[in-house]
């Protein structure tokens, strides 16, 4: 791995997990699914915007219309529109700690649906995985953690790693940006027709939530996309997928800096449980490749 893609993954990694609490900013102030929709439909248009300033084509390969509608639902309307909609009553700080759990997630699915060999390594990521998550939930459920919230944000995760398993043939075929601009759309589209049917449209035009919604358009919705694309594009799913440990950490410690989230003791435990897992799950798999 070389030093520009350690900066890609830790830029990616940083502004994936600062996503959780600027979103917990957004959906204090308006409608989750509405302001969700009009981020993607935006963010879409500059995606496209940029793609044709750069000569690229809307003529994707048929493997990349399949992904772009994929992840198009799974991330952007599904695990972030679930998200967005958990976080009006749980804390950015557990949501992003249930999102890191992806690769442990698609990991166990490579084993159990699909068969994969998964080293011993790997196999005590996973027991470690689960027994961080355990002793989060303990110490969240004694502090009346709402769970009809933390089951949308556990749905929202296992949709991301639908998401996540398409997303080789998204990077292959060139057309990134504009790959990243259509997937937008898709989830703009979904988003707001799930807004039309369920929601009563708030909006408190506040200074936070102003600021919130810009970066949560140029920033997570954009520039952590392109990212992550380039990032698999340039090293492989496997080996971009090792800074996923890194996210429980950035994510619990931006809720806490910005949003003064307080963590306890098993909290920051679990944490660290749940990054080794994670560490070990992706070291694994890159020794059986």
């Amino acid at each position: 791995m070389d030093f520009r893609a350690l900066l890609m993954g830790l830029a990616f990694a940083l502004i994936w997990s600062s996503a959780f609490t600027s979103a917990r900013i957004i959906v204090a102030d308006a409608s989750p699914l509405a302001s969700l929709a009009l981020r993607f439909f935006l963010s879409g248009l500059i995606g496209v915007a940029i793609a044709r300033m750069l000569g690229q084509s809307w003529r994707l390969t048929r493997d990349q219309w399949r992904a772009t509608i994929v992840f198009g639902i799974c991330q952007n309307a599904m695990y972030l529109g679930l998200n967005f909609y958990a976080m009006q009553t749980v804390e950015a700080s557990l949501a992003s700690i249930i999102a890191s759990l992806m690769p442990l997630m698609v990991a166990f699915a490579g084993w159990v649906v699909f068969r994969d060999r998964l080293p011993a390594l790997g196999i005590v990521g996973l027991i470690l995985g689960i027994g961080g998550v355990a002793l989060i939930m303990s110490a969240r459920m004694e502090a009346g953690v709402d769970m009809y919230g933390v089951a949308l944000c556990l749905i929202g995760a296992m949709a991301l790693t639908v998401a996540t398993l398409s997303m080789r043939a998204m990077s292959a075929g060139g057309n990134l940006m504009m790959v990243v601009g259509l997937q937008m759309f898709v989830g703009s589209a979904v988003l707001a027709i799930a807004s039309a049917l369920t929601e009563t449209i708030r909006v408190d035009v506040t200074p936070e939530l102003m600021a919130a919604f810009a970066y949560t358009v140029l920033v997570p919705g954009l520039l952590a996309t392109w990212i992550w694309f380039a990032l698999v594009a340039r090293i492989g799913a496997t080996k971009a997928a090792t800074f996923h440990f890194l996210n429980p950490f950035f994510g619990v410690a931006i809720a806490a800096l910005l949003l003064g989230e307080r963590l306890g003791t098993r909290d920051v435990i679990g944490v660290a449980i749940i990054a080794a897992g994670i560490l070990a799950v992706q070291l694994s798999r890159q020794r059986k490749t």
